[in-house]
């Protein structure tokens, strides 16, 4: 059930960030300090720094919170990747009153039915799994499930679960979205998949963390689909092309089962074409968003998110080893 939003005023809140300095936590902070709120992160400090405005506690949650236990905030909000351990001790430790934990789309037990909802049926919880996040993404999905439950259990009625979907933009460090944003900044001849009818959905950072920092100043309840409405993948790709591809940019699609055939990977990691998907997983990238508009979520337009991704990649240096896509040999076999 969700709590309807109530009107809430800019820096009014005091709020702690679970992180703060990598990504989505660092755009959560940075979104609540632009507020004007009160802005207390809480972490290691050896990821990076926490936004200007906001305070660093350190902390290192496989040690323990006790720098922050007793303490009083507004609200809290908490990116936990694979921990059940780090969120239980967080909401005995912490008192506030309302509390965000970002899950994932990976807690759905079916990943091929389009147009699903956040009411889908879910994996079964999993209690048992260490706390370093694995490959396997049902397994990551299942500790999420167990993660939700503990804070519903915690904070019932004043908890917002926001099942994040692929993020993009400023701070990436998965290089999906971003391997498109620099392969057609590049130039040339890039080779894209050719899968008529394939979903494709995203959310710029900037926008699912200001959603957030929004929703607890509001006090919004509820679970929700934390992604942007949803496309097809050569609309994206499209997109992104017309944004910030070179001037003799030229897409070349290549069916799936040539790809497959040559060794392509799929989503992401070496060797792959990020965003592609094989039909089994279509309903992870074709969500209804319904309710989380409804809640307040704006998106920007993607070819902003393309401009701020292809900066971020050359902050990064363009030619740095990837953790996702092709190296220009690798695609160069292809052609």
């Amino acid at each position: 059930m969700t709590t309807p939003p109530r009107p809430g005023e800019a820096g009014d809140m005091r709020l702690l960030v679970l992180g703060g300095t990598v990504f989505l936590s660092r755009a959560v902070a940075e979104a609540a300090v632009a507020a004007g709120h009160e802005v207390v992160c809480a972490a290691r400090g050896r990821s990076g720094s926490v936004p200007a405005g906001a305070r660093l506690v350190e902390v290192d949650r496989d040690v323990s919170l006790d720098p922050l236990r007793g303490s009083r905030f507004d609200a809290v909000v908490d990116v936990a990747t694979m921990s059940l351990p780090w969120v239980r001790e967080a909401l005995a430790a912490i008192d506030a009153g309302h509390w965000t934990f970002v899950s994932s789309i990976n807690a759905y037990a079916d990943t091929a039915t389009r147009g699903q909802t956040a009411a889908a049926p879910l994996l079964a919880p999993r209690t048992d799994a260490s706390s370093t996040t694995p490959d396997d993404p049902q397994l990551y999905g299942a500790v999420k499930v167990a993660c939700e439950q503990a804070v519903r259990a915690a904070h019932d009625g004043r908890a917002l679960v926001v099942r994040g979907g692929l993020m993009c933009g400023p701070g990436d460090v998965m290089d999906r979205f971003g391997y498109w944003a620099a392969r057609f900044a590049r130039g040339g001849r890039a080779v894209v998949p050719d899968v008529p009818g394939h979903p494709a959905q995203v959310v710029d950072v900037r926008d699912l963390a200001e959603w957030i920092v929004r929703s607890a100043g509001q006090g919004v309840s509820g679970t929700f689909d934390g992604t942007a409405p949803g496309t097809t993948l050569a609309t994206l790709l499209d997109e992104v092309a017309a944004a910030v591809g070179a001037p003799d940019l030229e897409l070349v699609g290549r069916p799936a089962e040539e790809l497959a055939a040559a060794g392509v990977g799929i989503w992401a990691g070496p060797r792959s074409l990020p965003l592609w998907l094989p039909e089994s997983h279509w309903g992870m990238v074709d969500r209804d968003v319904s309710a989380t508009l409804a809640a307040g979520f704006t998106a920007r337009p993607l070819a902003e998110t393309a401009r701020a991704a292809l900066g971020w990649e050359r902050e990064l240096g363009t030619d740095r080893p990837r953790v996702a896509g092709l190296t220009p040999a690798e695609e160069a076999a292809l052609l």
